[in-house]
């Protein structure tokens, strides 16, 4: 029997004001998604959100600390009410504060893991009812190569590798109830975030890309658009016998 699902679905996407979130909320947007854009970033947010409304789609742009448990509750109300039941959520909100170990701080480690994996279940602990009511949902989480071990990201690969089991658990629990629960890992990425760390260790933007690329079989790092592409599959119609995956997007099989 073929799915029939109500048109146009309501997307939210964390971290969305800039990198893979903003190039995340177009994609959904340009797939006929209304979108709300989540991000620490209110002013960015908005502009995002005003370049989709700019191009014919629905969006809103909301300022809100992920792992903030009223904030979030706040929001998600807030983008029922103008745009419509949330039923497609991507977890993509994050940050870095690398360090060898013997370097990390707890503030370090508690930041890391706060934003990414009780930021990613605030949220969906908040959406997830909007998803059983409809019988109908798709949580896409942003997980990393990283998740495999990377020098330096003690607390972000644990927070990564953290974002695998907690995905592959709500696709146990939600999958009665018509939601699939899926993660992308993407390698390097060409975003403001890649662009922080090259500046970090004195490199530019443009040197670091090249250093990246020559360990990926394609030869070349990845760009935004590559990963909202594999988030958009992950949260379309065509998509509800895949759950409880992980979908690494690194240009090769090593990452």
């Amino acid at each position: 029997m073929t799915e029939q699902a109500p048109q146009p679905r309501t997307a939210i996407v964390t971290g969305g004001a800039r990198g893979i979130g903003a190039a995340t909320a177009r994609r959904l947007a340009a797939d006929g998604r209304a979108v709300a854009v989540l991000d620490l970033l209110e002013e960015q947010a908005a502009e995002t959100a005003a370049g989709i409304v700019a191009g014919g789609g629905r969006a809103l742009g909301i300022g809100v600390d992920v792992a903030d448990a009223a904030a979030v509750e706040a929001a998600v109300a807030r983008v029922a009410d103008e745009l419509g039941a949330p039923t497609v959520l991507v977890n993509n909100a994050g940050i870095l504060r690398d360090n060898l170990l013997f370097k990390m701080s707890e503030d370090d480690w508690d930041a890391v893991l706060r934003v990414h994996l009780r930021g990613a279940f605030v949220m969906t602990r908040a959406v997830q009812s909007h998803m059983v009511a409809a019988g109908w949902g798709r949580v896409v989480n942003l997980s990393s190569t990283s998740a495999l071990g990377n020098r330096g990201q003690a607390n972000y690969s644990a927070a990564k590798a953290g974002m695998q089991g907690f995905t592959k658990t709500l696709a146990i629990e939600l999958g009665k109830f018509g939601v699939t629960a899926n993660a992308v890992a993407p390698g390097v990425i060409a975003t403001d975030m890649i662009a922080e760390t090259a500046e970090r260790i004195g490199m530019t933007p443009e040197e670091f890309h090249a250093a990246a690329a020559k360990d990926v079989p394609v030869g070349r790092v990845g760009q935004p658009e590559d990963i909202a592409a594999a988030v958009a599959f992950f949260t379309s119609e065509e998509a509800s016998f895949v759950s409880g995956q992980v979908l690494y997007v690194a240009g090769g099989p090593k990452a």
